[in-house]
Order: structure tokens, then C-alpha cells, then sequence
């Protein structure tokens, strides 16, 4: 019967957990600058949690003692500023973990495959253009 109670007080923990810590808490949402800037907030969310019971020993069966607690921890590490087709990554703190750094290196990432696949585009075009110069002059 207790350990019913236990899963329980653990089922309830960890859904007012979820609710307190999701995505939308992690990368939040974005702000638009008058000037047209997106600007998204980027935090680490910490969490933990714990609970317990016991059945507790009495003339009346049944009786349960137990208990549960929660803490979570946000914390603002950059931000993603979005202006003209530019992303930058704006530290709050020093990165020091490998995820930090991968997340330090997205915008980066994302300048460059987007420049290469201009670069694709342009040089399609290019082409296109030449092919039809070539057939001008053949059929001219």
C-alpha cells in the first residue's frame, strides 16, 4: 500500500517538475528589437528532486508518512542576436563545458552553410547563364 503512495509523491514531483523546466524555459522566447533584431535568451536549467515514505507503525493500518521536494535552477548564459541575415552569440558567462562551446559555435555554423549554399546558387546562376549566352551565339 506505501509504495503506492511513494510512486505517488514521485509522479507528482517529477510532473511539477516538467511543468517548471521545459524547452520554452532553456532557449526562450524570442524578443524583436525595434530596429529588427530577434534577440532569443539562451539559459541553463539545473534541476533535483526527492522524496520518500514510510509506513508509519500504529494501531490504525495504513497510516503513511512521506514527503517530497524540488528545486530548479535557471540561469542566463547568451543570448542569440539575429540582425540582417547575421547571427551572433552573446556570452552572459564563460563557456566551460563541450556543450557550451558547441552551442558558442551554432551561429558560426550557421553563417557558414548558409554562405555555401549562396555560393551554390550563385554559381548555378552562373552557369545557367553562360548556357544560354553559348546557344545565343549558336543560334545568332
Amino acid at each position: 500500500m506505501s509504495e503506492n503512495k511513494v510512486n505517488g509523491l514521485l509522479e507528482t514531483t517529477i510532473e511539477k517538475i516538467k511543468g517548471m523546466a521545459d524547452v520554452n524555459t532553456v532557449i526562450g522566447d524570442q524578443i524583436t528589437t525595434p530596429d529588427g533584431t530577434t534577440i532569443i535568451p539562451i539559459s541553463r536549467v539545473n534541476y533535483g528532486f526527492a522524496a520518500g515514505g514510510s509506513d508509519l507503525p500504529s494501531k490504525t493500518p495504513g497510516l503513511f508518512g512521506g514527503g517530497s521536494g524540488a528545486a530548479v535552477t535557471i540561469t542566463p548564459i547568451a543570448f542569440l542576436a539575429v540582425s540582417n541575415g547575421n547571427v551572433r552569440l552573446i556570452q552572459v558567462e564563460p563557456f566551460t563545458s563541450s556543450i557550451d562551446r558547441a552551442i558558442q559555435s551554432a551561429p558560426d555554423v550557421v553563417d557558414k552553410i548558409t554562405g555555401f549554399i549562396s555560393g551554390l546558387k550563385d554559381k548555378k546562376n552562373e552557369e545557367v547563364e553562360k548556357t544560354s549566352e553559348s546557344e545565343g551565339d549558336i543560334n545568332g
